[in-house]
């Protein structure tokens, strides 16, 4: 392919998802459903003209894609994270509905595993089920900005606490696989404390040390050094498999919440007015890069998409089974743990970056492994749940979905005279006037 179109190309997709934002930000439309809509397409056109190459590697540009991701995803939400005490009970109960919310999907969607892949282990199947139990905050953090306050909040941490709890879980499992085939699975238990304790000292030291550092760089090329010296902590993690996502949880927590962290004989080594605005534009350059991630990882997941899953019925008519048990399971603990938080937060389920990405770890893996599962089961959920949300926020506003959607232009006389709501209009307006990154 010439060097100028596929610079071309890759312009107009960061391009057109920057459109897609602001569209998701007037109608809720997650612009995670145009994402993938635009990778089906371009991969149409590719096909068409003979251009799109077999050896193009998909699976390893998307594990690269996604693993970054998970960083700038994390990070970003760390550094939306305020830890005050008032907060203690939201903090509290967003992180119980989240853990519960793994497990009882892990083991609902990993029975029904069983039942349609009779053949496969119940360890088998309730490690698939995991990637299917993890709520996205790639998608929910950009779409909760216009819910209020404590709503708002509740979704930042409960989407964060799933990411990294259902991530942690999906790689002891996996881990935990290769103990048993050592035949040393009474040291399992001992492993993962283990590996919870190192993590969690090696995190809190990592985090000081790097904020400590964060201030006293005096070179005008530093924010990228710090974000690729957290990657690069991110991927040493995962070599010796630790649960390095803490890491870069930690070190957002402790920056953003400097007041807390540096106190006593601490506060001696921080200098909160030296830092602000240095974390302004840190935030501002890693909403930008979570953005520019997030842009090419769905538009190549599209790429990968294989469009004839879409048309088994059986494949449809399970994901709805799917999709009906994790929002079962949320039902359940919303309304029995935080019944304040019911609408729109019950429908706020989106599965999306995490499923894809740890599917296709599961995809390397030799010895988990379902022969017949089809890639329509996590598409099916990922756009089904995307949908659920967005109407559930439409509905939230006290709009109707199709006068968001599809607004209304009658035609009177044979001319077509737009009806104007000043409402709508305000809104439209509100949102584009105050565009700024912000959810990106």
């Amino acid at each position: 392919m010439n060097s100028y179109l596929l610079i071309m190309a890759l312009s107009g997709v960061v391009i057109l998802s920057f459109f897609f934002n602001i569209l998701s930000k007037k109608t809720n439309i997650p612009s995670v459903i145009l994402l993938i809509g635009l990778g089906i397409g371009i991969k149409a056109i590719m096909t068409a003209n003979n251009i799109l190459d077999k050896d193009l590697a998909l699976d390893t540009i998307l594990e690269i894609l996604g693993n970054i991701g998970l960083v700038m995803i994390v990070l970003e939400a760390a550094l939306d994270l305020k830890l005050e005490r008032e907060k203690t009970g939201l903090i509290i109960r967003s992180f119980i509905i989240a853990v519960l919310g793994i497990g009882g999907s892990m083991f609902a969607i990993g029975g029904f595993f069983l039942y349609i892949f009779p053949s496969t282990s119940f360890y088998t199947a309730i490690v698939y089920a995991t990637p299917l139990s993890i709520m996205s905050s790639a998608i929910i953090i950009p779409s909760v900005g216009r819910l209020t306050g404590k709503k708002k909040e509740f979704m930042v941490y409960e989407s964060t606490f799933s990411d990294i709890v259902g991530i942690m879980v999906f790689y002891f499992m996996i881990g935990a696989d290769g103990v048993s085939e050592k035949g040393a699975q009474g040291s399992l238990f001992f492993e993962i404390v283990l590996n919870i304790g190192v993590t969690f000292l090696l995190s809190v030291v990592v985090a000081y040390v790097m904020v400590y550092l964060f201030q006293h760089l005096r070179m005008q090329v530093k924010l990228f050094l710090i974000i690729a010296v957290l990657i690069l902590l991110f991927a040493v993690g995962k070599y010796f498999h630790l649960s390095s996502l803490l890491i870069i949880l930690a070190f957002g927590l402790v920056l953003n919440n400097t007041e807390l962290f540096f106190q006593g004989k601490l506060s001696k080594f921080f200098n909160h007015e030296q830092v602000k605005p240095i974390l302004h534009d840190f935030h501002n350059l890693t909403l930008e890069s979570a953005f520019l991630v997030r842009t090419f990882f769905f538009v190549v997941f599209g790429l990968s998409i294989t469009l004839s899953s879409l048309y088994n019925l059986e494949v449809a008519i399970n994901s709805f089974v799917i999709v009906g048990i994790f929002y079962a399971i949320r039902v359940i603990l919303l309304r029995f743990v935080s019944r304040e938080n019911l609408f729109p937060e019950v429908f706020i389920a989106p599965r999306g970056l995490i499923t894809v990405l740890l599917f296709f770890v599961l995809l390397k893996h030799d010895t988990i492994h379902i022969p017949n599962f089809d890639t329509g089961l996590l598409l099916y959920p990922i756009l089904i749940s995307s949908i659920v949300m967005m109407i559930a926020l439409i509905a939230y506003k006290g709009e109707k979905v199709a006068d968001v959607l599809f607004p209304k232009i009658p035609i009177v006389g044979g001319s077509s005279k737009k009806v104007v709501d000043p409402e709508r209009e305000r809104r439209m307006e509100e949102n584009t006037e105050k565009q700024d990154f912000d959810g990106f």
